[in-house]
């Protein structure tokens, strides 16, 4: 009894997190103009999508901003997270506690605070514009600690000995390292990987500070319905949009998989 109550305590939750999502993916195949009637099964919406340049290029610079800054912040956040991991206990805290801050912080405190530094950097001393490279640099910031948030734990779970064998076995210290910490942290790795960019995807009030001419898919959703025009354009490519974060998440887990069965046998 207590089994069958948990199960269907686990599917309630997964039904309130879902259907909304899979009732706003639904219409998205309305033949219809309502987002809360539908009229008939219709790919009209996508056939509209895909004509739309404005919104395809807001989509374009979304994604290419959310890749660019999730691996650089991946690669900043894995060096972080090394460098906290070798501190003194003492050191470690207050750093520690200092890059979780932008994580603490409202985020129109620090897509404020962005605007006033890129305005004084970019306009005042090198005379550049807001645009792709102070919105690119905002997803960077603000995406880094998640990174470190992932990586930390499976440093602590790391085996030093591994490395260390590694090491009197005749493996250079940079070899050791690559051979033995990163394919122990890549999960880590890969997991911060993912949360900053479904944050850099879906991030609006940061980019809207820092954006100047830029159209990014949150701010073109946020223009058109802010000047009363609804479409079901914006269901379409909401399903496209978490299609492709569902086939990362499964992709992830299919690797995690596989990785343990190895490890097991």
């Amino acid at each position: 009894m207590k089994k069958h109550l948990s199960g269907a305590y686990v599917a309630f939750v997964f039904i309130l997190l879902y259907l909304p999502i899979l009732v706003f993916i639904f219409f998205s195949f309305n033949a219809g103009t309502s987002g809360g009637k539908f009229t008939g099964f219709s790919l009209r919406w996508y056939e509209m999508l895909f004509q739309d340049r404005a919104l395809l290029g807001a989509f374009f610079n979304t994604l290419l901003i959310a890749l660019a800054a999730s691996v650089m912040a991946t690669v900043l956040g894995t060096m972080a997270a090394l460098g906290i991991f070798n501190l003194k206990r003492k050191t470690k805290s207050i750093v520690l506690n200092v890059s979780n801050l932008p994580i603490l912080n409202p985020e129109i405190v620090t897509g404020i605070s962005l605007m006033l530094l890129f305005a004084f950097v970019f306009i005042k001393v090198f005379h550049l514009n807001f645009g792709f490279v102070t919105v690119l640099l905002a997803h960077i910031l603000f995406n880094t600690p998640y990174v470190i948030l992932n990586v930390l734990p499976k440093l602590r779970q790391f085996n030093m000995s591994l490395y260390e064998a590694a090491q009197d076995l005749g493996c250079k210290p940079r070899r050791a390292f690559f051979r033995t910490v990163i394919p122990e942290i890549a999960p880590g790795i890969f997991a911060g990987f993912l949360m900053a960019f479904t944050f850099s995807l879906d991030d609006f009030i940061i980019t809207f500070f820092t954006n100047g001419d830029l159209e990014t898919l949150p701010t073109y959703i946020y223009t058109h319905i802010g000047k009363g025009k609804t479409t079901l354009e914006f269901n379409a490519l909401s399903a496209i949009l978490f299609l492709i974060v569902m086939s990362l998440l499964v992709f992830s887990n299919l690797i995690g998989r596989n990785k343990n069965s190895v490890e097991k046998y």
